[in-house]
C-alpha cells in the first residue's frame, strides 16, 4: 500500500493529521511520499479561495472548528498563531530535497516538525536560525540541508508536483491519495484507514 500525502506547511488541518497519518501508515505497512505542494496555485485553479478572501463568516467558522479539533484531539495548537502564514518555499525545498535525496520518512519528519513550530511553538519556520535549528532536531546536518534545499531545481520540482496534484483532482490541504481514492482533510482520516484495511 501507498499514500501520495499532499501537505501545506502552513496549514493546521495537515498539523493535526500529522502524527496519524504517520500512524495509519506504520500499521497497515503502508508506504507515506509527502509532496509539500503550492495550494495557493490549487486553489485558484480548482475553485478555492486563499483564507483572507473568504467570506467573513467562512473565516469565523474556520477558527471555532480549529477550537474544536484542538479540544478533540488533545492537540495543544495556537488558533492564530503569530507566524501565520510563513514563507513557506525554504522549508518546502528542504523537504523536497530530502525526499529526493534521502527517502520519504525524513521528508516527512521535517515537514511535520516545520508545522508543529508553526502552530504549537509559536516559531517562524521561515527563519533561516530556526529552520536550521529544526532539521538539526530532526537528527539531520542542517547546513547540508539548508544548502540542498536552497537549489533551485526543488522549487522547479514543486511547481511539477503541484500541477501534478491538480491533474489527480486533488484541492485542499491535506489530500491523502491511496490509488485512485482522494480523501481531502484531516477529518476524513476514519476513511483513510478503513481504505489501508481493505487493501
Amino acid at each position: 500500500m501507498h499514500i501520495d500525502y499532499y501537505a501545506s506547511l502552513n496549514s493546521p488541518w495537515t498539523h493535526l493529521g500529522a502524527a496519524r497519518i504517520e500512524a495509519l501508515a506504520a500499521q497497515h505497512n503502508a508506504t507515506l511520499r509527502i509532496f509539500p505542494v503550492d495550494f495557493g496555485t490549487i486553489f485558484a485553479n480548482s475553485g478555492g479561495l486563499p483564507l483572507p478572501k473568504r467570506s467573513p463568516q467562512r473565516q469565523a467558522y474556520r477558527l471555532q472548528e480549529l477550537a474544536r479539533w484542538r479540544e478533540a484531539l488533545d492537540i495543544p495548537i495556537t488558533i492564530q498563531p503569530k507566524h501565520f502564514p510563513h514563507n513557506e518555499l525554504p522549508g518546502c525545498g528542504c523537504v523536497i530535497a530530502l525526499r529526493e535525496t534521502m527517502g520519504d520518512a525524513p521528508a516527512v519528519r521535517l515537514a511535520h516538525r516545520v508545522l508543529k513550530a508553526l502552530w504549537e511553538e509559536e516559531q517562524n519556520p521561515a527563519d533561516p536560525a530556526v529552520l536550521a535549528a529544526l532539521i538539526a532536531e530532526c537528527g539531520l546536518d542542517a547546513p547540508a540541508v539548508m544548502a540542498l534545499g536552497a537549489e533551485p531545481r526543488w522549487q522547479e520540482r514543486r511547481l511539477a508536483d503541484t500541477q501534478a496534484a491538480l491533474d489527480r483532482g486533488v484541492f485542499g490541504a491535506p489530500g491523502y491519495v491511496i490509488g485512485e481514492d482522494i480523501f481531502w482533510g484531516q477529518d476524513r482520516l476514519d476513511f483513510v484507514a478503513r481504505r489501508l484495511a481493505r487493501g
